[in-house]
């Protein structure tokens, strides 16, 4: 790339910022991280990390200073147990570091600006049946996104336009959908369905079960991609000349019955599926990526089956090396249904 590009990666702490930071210092990137923790499973990769507040103005004065590109990932959310609830405090926290963040990019002289949103974005009606057509990147007009956290992706969506014709910011928007892989939430509330189910399966399999639970009846549908590709299309995209908004995800659609069968049959175990009542999002979501394919001349390459076995085997040792902390021995190991979860 020449001179060394400079790039900040908020939410570096996070499941997609860590790949995301040693993606970029692959790239010869020189890279910053913020967040308010550290990752959790390893060291970064950043060349800097700042543990910092970016709801602070100053701290994302701080965090932008230098800086050439940003990758704006810091956001207030989890799984579905943190994204159906607390809306108050998931719109205030993600609109005001948004606000502040961007600003802070545009007064520090930064050049270019990704911002990740969510396909939260997109109206839940359109998600609510099985039968939905994919969602192309138009559809999330006229809006009426599911919950808080998909407005407060909206909202920045717009922002990041704003400021694209008004000052001239070279901003990138795109939206992720069900992204997973190893080196992230496995348990706990904050995991994506992907490594929910490998933590169930192989917590089963180390039990000598053979029964796991689902939360609802299982048909369900989303489309998951592999960290790897999602990382990788961030990069292009922000290389690229794409202002407007861009699905990134796999346009491959599976139940979360269909998952589950997946990384049973790669674990060689066979598990029965016992459906509870509990949150279970939305009905269907699958990405129309007629865009991302003209635009960025790529479309993610991980087939599902391949990224679930690498998830799936990360997932596995995490679960091993818990049971091993537990001195009753395995049938009392705490990741079970019907058990409490540390």
């Amino acid at each position: 790339m020449g001179t060394t590009v400079r790039g900040l990666v908020t939410g570096a702490g996070g499941f997609i910022g860590h790949h995301l930071v040693s993606f970029l210092r692959a790239q010869g990137y020189w890279v910053r991280g913020v967040d308010l923790k550290r990752p959790e499973f390893c060291a970064s990769d950043a060349n800097e990390f700042e543990l910092l507040d970016l709801r602070r103005w100053e701290d994302c004065v701080r965090a932008t200073a230098e800086i050439d590109e940003v990758y704006a990932l810091a956001a207030d959310m989890g799984g579905m147990g943190c994204s159906s609830r607390d809306h108050a405090q998931i719109l205030h926290n993600n609109c005001l570091l948004n606000l502040h963040c961007i600003e802070a990019a545009r007064q520090n002289r930064v050049t270019r600006y990704l911002y990740t949103s969510s396909t939260c974005v997109y109206p839940e009606h359109s998600q609510s049946a099985t039968n939905c057509v994919p969602l192309k990147e138009e559809d999330a007009y006229p809006a009426a996104p599911q919950d808080a956290y998909g407005w407060a992706n909206l909202i920045t969506e717009r922002l990041c336009i704003h400021y694209r014709q008004d000052y001239g910011l070279e901003t990138r928007i795109v939206r992720l959908r069900d992204v997973f892989g190893p080196v992230g939430p496995w348990h706990g509330g904050r995991e994506q369905a992907p490594a929910a189910l490998c933590r169930k399966i192989a917590a089963a399999h180390l039990e000598g079960l053979n029964e796991i639970e689902i939360l609802g009846d299982g048909e369900q549908t989303g489309s998951f991609c592999y960290i790897d590709d999602c990382v990788t299309g961030l990069h292009k995209l922000m290389r690229s000349d794409c202002s407007e908004p861009l699905n990134l995800s796999q346009d491959r659609m599976v139940s979360i019955n269909e998952l589950a069968d997946i990384i049973a049959n790669i674990a060689g175990v066979h598990v029965s599926k016992t459906h509870v009542p509990g949150s279970q999002g939305v009905r269907r979501c699958n990405s129309d990526n007629t865009r991302l394919k003209e635009v960025l001349r790529w479309e993610p390459q991980i087939s599902l089956e391949e990224g679930l076995r690498r998830t799936y085997l990360w997932v596995e040792k995490q679960v091993r090396e818990l049971a091993s902390e537990y001195s009753f021995g395995v049938a009392t190991f705490p990741l079970q249904p019907g058990k409490k979860e540390p």
